[in-house]
Order: C-alpha cells, then sequence, then structure tokens
C-alpha cells in the first residue's frame, strides 16, 4: 500500500464509522484496564459476561481488593487462564492503591509495571480510558496489516512502530479500533470477505476476491 492507500482506507473507514467504539463494557478507567487484563485469549463477549456481575459488586481498586482473590476467581471462572488472571487482578487492585492512590496511571511506563499489563494492554487503556493516539496490536489488528500491506512485520511491536509511521495523524486516534473491527468482522482469518470490503480498492492483499 502507498501514502495514498492508507489515506483512502482510512478515509474510507472514518466515513462509515466516525466514532469506533470498543466492545468491552466498562466505565471508568479502572474497570477498562480489569476489562483489559481479562480480556487476553478471551473473547470480549465473554469478559463482559464475568465483568458484569463483577462490576456491579465491586468496581474500584479497594472493592475489588476486597473481595480477595478467591471470589475474584469465582467471578471469572469462565474466562480462559481464570487463575493467573485473578492473581493478577488482586494484585495490580494492590499496586494501584499503595502506589498510584488507586488511579490508573495515564502513561504507558507506569501501566506496565501493573500485574497483567503488557504493551497492548497499556496502549488500549492510554487510547480509551485517556484519548492518547496509540495503536494495540492483537490478532486481527497483526493480520490486517500484513495482509493489506500496510505494514508487514513478523512481531506486534514491529507492526506497532510501522503502523506509527505510515498512519496520517488525523487518523491515529481511531486507526486500531478501525483495523481491529475490519479484521474481526470483514478481513476474517480464514477467508476475508472481500465482496464485502469496503477498502477492498485501497488493499494490498494479492489473493484478494471478488
Amino acid at each position: 500500500m502507498n501514502k495514498q492507500d492508507v489515506i483512502g482506507f482510512f478515509s474510507t473507514l472514518q466515513r462509515l464509522n466516525p466514532e469506533p467504539e470498543g466492545e468491552l463494557n466498562w466505565s471508568s478507567p479502572f474497570t477498562l484496564l480489569v476489562a483489559v487484563v481479562l480480556s487476553a485469549q478471551a473473547t470480549d463477549i465473554g469478559v463482559n459476561k464475568a465483568t458484569g456481575p463483577l462490576f456491579a459488586v465491586a468496581d474500584t481498586p479497594e472493592a475489588i481488593y476486597a473481595l480477595g482473590e478467591d471470589k475474584i476467581r469465582d467471578y471469572i471462572k469462565t474466562i480462559g487462564l481464570f487463575n493467573t488472571k485473578a492473581k493478577n487482578v488482586y494484585a495490580l487492585c494492590k499496586m494501584l492503591i499503595g502506589e498510584f492512590d488507586s488511579t490508573v496511571p495515564e502513561n504507558r511506563e507506569d501501566l506496565i509495571k501493573l500485574p497483567g499489563v503488557g504493551r497492548k494492554t497499556a496502549n488500549v487503556v492510554l487510547n480509551l480510558a485517556f484519548g492518547q493516539p496509540t495503536i494495540a496490536v492483537d490478532t486481527h489488528l497483526f493480520r490486517v496489516s500484513n495482509r493489506t500491506t500496510m505494514a508487514r512485520g513478523k512481531t506486534p511491536d514491529e507492526i506497532e512502530r510501522k503502523l506509527v509511521k505510515v498512519i496520517p495523524k488525523e487518523f491515529m486516534l481511531h486507526a486500531h479500533h478501525w483495523l481491529i473491527l475490519h479484521g474481526r468482522y470483514i478481513c476474517k482469518a480464514r477467508k476475508p470477505d472481500c465482496a464485502a470490503c469496503p477498502v477492498y480498492a485501497y488493499c494490498g492483499f494479492k489473493d484478494k476476491t471478488v
């Protein structure tokens, strides 16, 4: 994809969905942080089913920490890796209370100090909760970026670095959402739905079909 293709790609997605939103349910930077930590190797729908009851009874670091690790585990046991995630959520609540005055940090350096928080999770929180123009590379975005030839790479970090360079600033705030949603519903892993693709004309996928 050349520069004009990239502009056409995002201009089209912007026109169709000017204010894209993630599909996790959250009401504060903290509940978003917990939801994203739980979403690793799990579907957003599955996470929402677990966090609905959890957040109904506890939606602050103090309240979730007070539940204790076992109770947290009970709420999230339908999600994959629930044992590890329960430990991480309990530990990140403890750290938020002890080191950050129960406030979710607004910078990546501090966010990734929290248990269970990697670069992708930090980028999601910075983007959604604090409106920072970050690229959070998940499996959908990784696939779309490589397949369309917008940015090719072998690791999420490599894709992120390249996308930051090629995506025009006016699209950066929502870029990762557009790419994720496009990968989830149109540019699917096994069989991309090229016939329904609104950005077909700009795509560099050599095997694209109509």
